[in-house]
């Protein structure tokens, strides 16, 4: 097999079909094909369902081999630039928006200071939205909601973040400074949707509690969740910094008697090793969460300055 082989199958399984792959690749159709068919051979396996364009179980594990060989291979220039005391290169990092909202303008400060030579492309999205990129290869790292359950990912707690309850000042709630679980039950919230790390941990704490709390409206997205409490629509059940991203004086903070904080962490593929403008970045962002994390309200920082943050 060689690295046209590799390419080809990889392009096939982000662009669902030889065709889309080829032009992706920017050559014809039968190249793609050819590759693809000569690393079936080799490979005593069909790799592509040519019916569908999916892959098959074999190729995805062809694929996610692939991929690594791939980052190793990008990766090779910019260490070599590294030993030279010429950390530069570019890294896509994913980030959730509550988090993006602090954190992304002092990392970009401490990266124009520290590292002026690493160009940061930032993804902003839902824990949801940002795995399968993560997974894929095209993130290089991401900060999101921990605990992760994906093997090939590992990850470092970066904070503990508080959840509370949005709530606007005509809701009955909004007469309380503090309310419990059982409390909240009787009222209809805003929530995230079934399947996210956040719902299932508000629904594990709910059934402790032998109670189900009851959703106006499930979305994938903690700052669209505040923002229909900001606008009156309903209470929302978000994390603290959620909160932060509206100055209006319709809605109040209510904090929630025995909900365990959310973790936010740092991940990327475990197989993988970061280039060195990844590790620089990797570094900033534990400066940065150690310096400036401590000041966002609801925010228990789990990193101390000049820490490893390296996922192991």
């Amino acid at each position: 097999m060689d690295l046209r082989q590799l390419n080809a199958l990889i392009a096939v399984s982000e662009h669902r079909s030889f065709s889309a792959a080829a032009r992706a690749l920017h050559t014809v159709q039968s190249n793609v094909s050819t590759h693809v068919a000569r690393l079936e051979r080799e490979l005593d396996a069909v790799l592509v369902d040519r019916r569908t364009g999916e892959l098959t179980q074999e190729g995805e594990a062809v694929v996610l081999r692939a991929q690594r060989v791939q980052a190793e291979l990008q990766a090779i220039p910019t260490d070599v630039s590294a030993l030279r005391d010429d950390i530069r290169g570019i890294v896509r990092f994913g980030i959730i928006g509550t988090t993006g909202r602090w954190l992304v303008p002092a990392l970009l400060t401490e990266l124009k200071a520290s590292y002026p030579g690493v160009h940061l492309v930032v993804v902003d999205a839902t824990t949801t939205g940002l795995l399968p990129q993560l997974q894929s290869g095209q993130l290089t790292m991401a900060v999101l909601n921990l605990p992760l359950h994906e093997p090939e990912l590992a990850s470092v707690s970066l904070f503990d973040e508080e959840r509370i309850l949005i709530v606007p000042n005509h809701h009955p709630l909004a007469s309380h400074d503090r309310i419990t679980l059982v409390e909240l039950a009787e009222h209809e919230v805003v929530l995230p949707p079934p399947g996210t790390q956040f719902r299932a941990e508000v629904d594990e704490a709910a059934a402790e509690l032998d109670i189900v709390l009851k959703p106006k409206a499930e979305l994938d997205g903690m700052r669209l969740l505040a923002s229909l409490a900001f606008q009156g629509y309903a209470p929302a059940l978000v994390p603290a910094t959620a909160a932060a991203s509206d100055t209006g004086t319709g809605w109040k903070v209510v904090q929630i008697d025995g909900m365990t904080p959310r973790s936010v962490g740092l991940a990327h593929r475990r197989w993988t090793t970061l280039p060195a403008p990844a590790r620089a970045v990797q570094r900033a962002i534990g400066e940065v969460v150690a310096a400036r994390g401590a000041e966002q309200t609801g925010i228990n920082v789990t990193v101390r300055p000049g820490e490893d943050i390296s996922a192991g």
